[in-house]
């Protein structure tokens, strides 16, 4: 009888219960075929595969596509506010083509940019895995005979790599709000998530229309820098993949990790991956002045643009005040968020000197006025460094050695009518 206590999991009463949770077990099976599918030197990571368990962690929880109601609300907002920056900044428009996307269309939009973050961290752990589920410590012979193994093990290595991936982009999805949250261009669109602004919205007893066009005024005032700073894109995705390039991986604590690790049992290697205790900067000099050099960037970049929208939002969004402390802090703290993506590519993506670089910025136009802030923008031998920071008003004071009409004929300087950077 089937109903007796202890005999659910008997099999000779459930012949498939061997094969343990089905669901658990179809899950697997889908992750194999991945791994099966991936062409040969597509690179440490198969992102088919990644974006498939991103988009099934998003699905699972509720990810329901962006009703016609939300994408006008949306648009419009996202419209409204690019009017509004205007009068607050000498960048042109960012905002080509404004959208509303659910969480599965923010995961497929910007895994091209997480391809470029991820990847020199997934070598890493790719290669590593490779080695210590293989045996890193056999003769030379016995490695040469063993090589289609190798192989193997180092798709498998990838398939787990895959995995966490798949679930740090899973979890970031349910919270970002846009495309510029974590200060990086992830998409050349400006976006915003109708789930992530209610998410964002829990809690603070204020108008939905205000909180829909302060969170547009942000999203709208990144891409003007993003698409019309040239130099900025690339300035900031370089110093992240320089910092990752020197982060290695804690062959013994992996090892640990992975023995006897179940690979159909996706919690678990969730668990044994996830977590900053695998990843160690090595802490090179150059390695720190690439950390030094993002983190100032950041500052400046979030500074600028509560500036900029401040100062679009005066006299006309009366809670402006109180959403820019709100974000202040959803930044300055992290939280989940924030340990996703150092599971990503291994740092802190935090600008730490937020309010020191807003004060920059505002000292800035004050003296100098609008144009005479976002021209700073035009090289990047023009913006404040992070002594700067310290002392903003000698910034303000001091004369600078750079004559500014020299740059018309580079592209990026603010307020040329340039292509700019569309990626």
């Amino acid at each position: 009888m089937t109903d007796l206590p202890g005999r659910e999991n008997d099999p000779n009463e459930n012949p498939f219960a061997m094969f343990g949770n089905p669901e658990q077990m179809a899950q697997a099976m889908r992750q194999f075929a991945d791994m099966l599918s991936a062409p040969q030197g597509s690179g440490p990571v198969n992102w088919d595969m990644a974006k498939n368990i991103a988009r099934h962690a998003v699905v699972a929880e509720g990810d329901p596509s962006v009703m016609e109601g939300e994408r006008r609300q949306i648009v419009e907002a996202l419209r409204l506010a690019d009017l509004w920056l205007d009068e607050a900044t000498a960048l042109p428009s960012g905002v080509a083509t404004p959208q509303a996307w659910s969480r599965s269309e923010w995961i497929e939009n910007t895994v091209p940019v997480w391809r470029t973050l991820c990847e020199p961290i997934a070598q890493r752990m790719v290669d590593t895995m490779g080695g210590a589920l293989g045996g890193a410590g056999l003769p030379a012979e016995a490695q040469q005979m063993a090589g289609p193994l190798m192989g193997m093990l180092k798709q498998m290595g990838g398939m787990m790599v895959g995995q966490q991936i798949g679930q740090a982009l899973g979890s970031l999805a349910r919270e970002v709000i846009g495309t510029t949250d974590i200060g990086l261009p992830l998409s050349g669109t400006a976006a915003l998530l109708p789930g992530g602004i209610a998410s964002f919205s829990q809690g603070l007893e204020l108008p939905a229309d205000e909180i829909r066009l302060y969170l547009a005024l942000r999203e709208a005032a990144h891409h003007r820098l993003f698409q019309h700073v040239p130099w900025l894109r690339s300035h900031l995705l370089g110093a992240v993949e320089e910092y990752a390039r020197g982060i290695t991986v804690d062959t013994s604590a992996l090892e640990e990790q992975i023995r006897g690790l179940d690979i159909s049992n996706p919690q678990a290697i969730q668990e044994a991956l996830s977590g900053g205790a695998l990843l160690k900067p090595e802490e090179t000099e150059r390695q720190k002045a690439a950390l030094a050099r993002l983190e100032t960037t950041l500052a400046l970049v979030e500074g600028w643009v509560a500036t900029v929208v401040g100062q679009a939002a005066d006299g006309k969004l009366p809670s402006a005040g109180a959403l820019a402390e709100t974000v202040r802090r959803r930044r300055a703290t992290g939280g989940p968020a924030e340990l996703t993506f150092g599971t990503l590519v291994g740092l802190e993506l935090r600008p730490r000197r937020l309010r020191e670089a807003a004060a920059l910025w505002q000292s800035v136009k004050d003296a100098r006025g609008v144009d005479g802030r976002d021209a700073l923008w035009g090289h990047p031998d023009l913006m404040p460094t992070a002594d700067d920071l310290d002392d903003p008003d000698a910034f303000v004071r001091g004369d600078s050695t750079w004559d500014i009409s020299q740059l018309d004929a580079e592209p990026g300087t603010p307020g040329q009518d340039d292509e700019g950077d569309k990626s």
